[in-house]
């Protein structure tokens, strides 16, 4: 979805017997590279990069309606891209993500690995300890609904491998820190992710038809000032 700053990789770390949440490696290491994800569906359109300024402005500004909104709206996890593979959504998520490949004893059960959290650069060696976050909440999504959508899309979206940005594998507690907070209000503790991760809220909300209020258009558009390189590719879902 982001064209430049998108990095998820690192190199390989040495596993302890005790689970691992520590700081990632310097930046001089040389990042691994993450792996891609199959669409689950086929696209609508292909878009070309376009500069960040030029994609916040193609996001429609709407008040936000939470009224009504529940979490189960949006049913997670599904059986994933295999159904064969005895991994739902979320453990597959973790696996296309791991920097380090676990071990996968049946039921998908996943013991080893290694994964960096991009929200607070902390490398993780329990996939317990990973949460797979909705880059943009599913209470965000409901207050972005332009139209109320249909049960079907609202599990297409909690489910959606289709782009890299939509769902991303991270530290539990960084997830829990944003909650369902947008830019405005939240932002990653690691600050040279700043511009990968508006770039991605902006992308994922064009994918999906989403639109932002006011205050979260400003907070995009100031964020966007320290980004003046990046660009933003997305893929349209009907």
């Amino acid at each position: 979805m982001v064209k430049n700053l998108l990095h998820r990789g690192l190199p390989a770390v040495a596993l302890c017997a005790l689970p691992l949440l520590s700081s990632a490696p310097s930046a001089h290491s040389a990042p691994a590279a993450p792996a891609l994800r199959l669409p689950a569906a086929g696209p609508a359109g292909v878009r070309a990069p376009l500069p960040l300024y030029e994609a916040i402005d193609r996001l429609p500004v709407a008040p936000e309606h939470r009224d009504g909104y529940r979490r189960d709206l949006y049913k997670h996890w599904n059986r994933g891209l295999n159904a064969a593979d005895g991994c739902d959504t979320r453990k597959e998520v973790i696996l296309s993500e791991a920097v380090v490949a676990p071990q996968v004893a049946a039921g998908c059960k996943l013991t080893g690995g290694s994964w960096r959290s991009a929200y607070d650069n902390l490398v993780v060696t329990d996939a317990a300890r990973l949460d797979v976050d909705h880059f943009v909440p599913l209470a965000e999504v409901y207050d972005s609904e332009r139209t109320p959508w249909s049960a079907a899309r609202r599990e297409a979206y909690a489910n959606d491998q289709g782009a890299l940005g939509t769902l991303i594998a991270v530290s539990a507690a960084s997830n829990r820190s944003k909650a369902d907070k947008d830019p405005a209000e939240w932002l990653p503790s690691d600050a040279s992710y700043h511009c990968t991760y508006v770039a991605t809220w902006v992308g994922t909300k064009l994918r999906w038809d989403l639109a932002v209020d006011n205050n979260e258009r400003q907070a995009l558009l100031g964020l966007a000032e320290d980004c003046p390189t990046t660009t933003v590719v997305y893929e349209t879902v009907s």
